[in-house]
């Protein structure tokens, strides 16, 4: 009966997936089939863990956060764990052979979230690599099924498509981040006086970060192409809006892509990867 637990720890990942984040459960929809429990696996923990710091306000977030932290690494250890969100985090990490040093990062910049609310440049590029990269190489893990060469290969393409996604969720986020949270995550950017330059300044960086993953994801296996560049896709048209909307609205609105457009994008997606065009 040990195998219903397991399928129940991955139906509870799954649930939060599709709950939280319609683009990422359409990303995952789309990879082969063998590839879904282990990324909403993956998924499903560093949601909690984020949900942890940005809306526990109400409670001990600094100990809930300790607890999460010193629970994940007992289920690691001891290769099970009654929580089925850690439960189906370990089975990955073991299964795909996942760095244990990609989690403690990922904690790390977790708990900069507690304290931290202003980042220089070096702050700022650990806090990417922590929050944002090492969920990208836990992925690439997944998606390279123990293939060392083409994980190493591939590494520096999924760091920079997942500083992408995290520095868009930034702009996107700006006005919960910076009115609920206090939190500043770009350098040398001033909130209260933004500029069209410093959004100019963001918007450059994050186009190079999506310039250099493409050539990344296009060394991916078929497996697991179409889902990366349907993510991609959505996180390209979220970009593009929130690219042509003055540095003022972004501080006042949150920019989504509707529902309408993502099913459209999915069908071009679909049609451009099945006739060989990326």
């Amino acid at each position: 009966m040990f195998e219903l637990f397991e399928q129940s720890a991955f139906a509870n990942s799954r649930n939060i997936t599709q709950l939280y984040s319609t683009s990422f459960s359409k990303g995952i929809s789309a990879l082969h089939k063998k590839f879904h429990d282990p990324i909403y696996g993956i998924y499903g923990f560093v949601r909690y863990a984020d949900e942890i710091v940005d809306t526990f306000y109400q409670f001990n977030q600094r100990e809930l956060l300790e607890e999460f932290k010193s629970e994940t690494f007992k289920a690691i250890d001891r290769k099970v764990s009654l929580n089925p969100v850690l439960h189906a985090f370990q089975s990955v990490l073991h299964q795909y052979q996942i760095d244990v040093e990609l989690v403690h990062a990922f904690f790390k910049s977790m708990e900069m979230d507690l304290y931290q609310s202003n980042y220089d440049n070096v702050h700022f590029t650990e806090y990417i690599y922590g929050s944002a990269e090492v969920v990208g190489l836990m992925c690439l893990k997944v998606f390279t099924e123990r293939d060392e060469s083409a994980y190493s290969t591939l590494r520096p393409f999924a760091q920079r498509l997942g500083a992408a996604f995290q520095k868009v969720n930034f702009l996107r986020d700006v006005k919960s981040d910076f009115e609920d949270r206090g939190r500043i995550y770009f350098p040398d950017v001033d909130f209260k006086a933004f500029t069209k330059e410093m959004k100019l300044r963001i918007e450059n960086e994050i186009e190079e970060d999506f310039s250099v993953a493409y050539f990344g994801i296009l060394q991916l296996p078929k497996s697991s192409r179409f889902g990366v560049y349907l993510a991609y896709i959505y996180y390209m048209e979220l970009f593009k809006q929130i690219q042509q909307v003055q540095p003022a609205r972004i501080l006042k609105e949150r920019i989504s892509v509707t529902q309408n457009k993502k099913m459209i994008l999915l069908c071009e997606t679909f049609l451009r990867v099945k006739l060989n065009l990326l």
